[in-house]
């Protein structure tokens, strides 16, 4: 039983290195992804500037001239995805695939904050348990120098993780809000296409 013990330990303490480089990876990762997320906040404001126009009053014959007012070299994907969308109007089979595109590509975008979100504390934790070994060891060996360091570890890595996981569930919150607007401008433009080809 003691031999299984220690393994346990030996495996368990092996791992706090790569939890260790993990946290500080999921930290410098979530330092970009904030610095990102202020320039997807900025193109989010662009487009709205850009479809909020006339948007709200949109009819099958006012849906030419508001998407051609749209500006066709820019790098909005929302709007290069309503040019896509008229440019394959008659094919209910093209759009669809164009709105499962940006659907994708969505998801594609949010997966960072995602892992971050739930990566960042099971990391934390692991990095929190792992030290606590060795530090109750040299509490009971009097090695009150080993403690203090191990401790020092635990709640640092701690604190890493939450933070990265912090960062990862506030940008996953809103960039779910701004992707559910766009594809619901995408699914109304995609239903007055269809009403359109189905008046002609």
């Amino acid at each position: 039983m003691n031999y299984i013990s220690d393994v346990l330990y030996w495996i368990s303490t092996g791992l706090l290195v790569p939890v260790i480089v993990l946290l500080i990876f999921l930290f410098l990762r979530s330092l970009i992804l904030v610095g990102g997320f202020f320039g997807h906040y900025m193109s989010v404001k662009k487009t709205d500037s850009l479809c909020g126009v006339g948007y709200t009053d949109l009819t099958t014959q006012s849906l030419e001239a508001w998407i051609g007012q749209l500006p066709e070299k820019t790098e909005q994907p929302l709007v290069r995805t309503l040019h896509a969308l008229w440019s394959h109007r008659q094919s209910e089979a093209h759009v669809q695939r164009l709105i499962d595109e940006y659907e994708q590509m969505a998801e594609k975008d949010l997966s960072t904050s995602k892992m971050l979100s739930k990566m960042g504390p099971m990391l934390g934790l692991m990095g929190t348990l792992i030290p606590m070994g060795p530090a109750l060891v040299g509490l009971s060996t009097g090695d009150i120098a080993s403690m203090a360091y191990n401790m020092q570890v635990a709640f640092a890595t701690t604190v890493v993780g939450l933070f990265a996981a912090g960062v990862g569930f506030v940008t996953l919150q809103i960039k779910q809000r701004w992707y559910q607007s766009d594809l619901s401008r995408l699914e109304f433009i995609a239903g007055l296409l269809d009403e359109k080809k189905e008046g002609l």
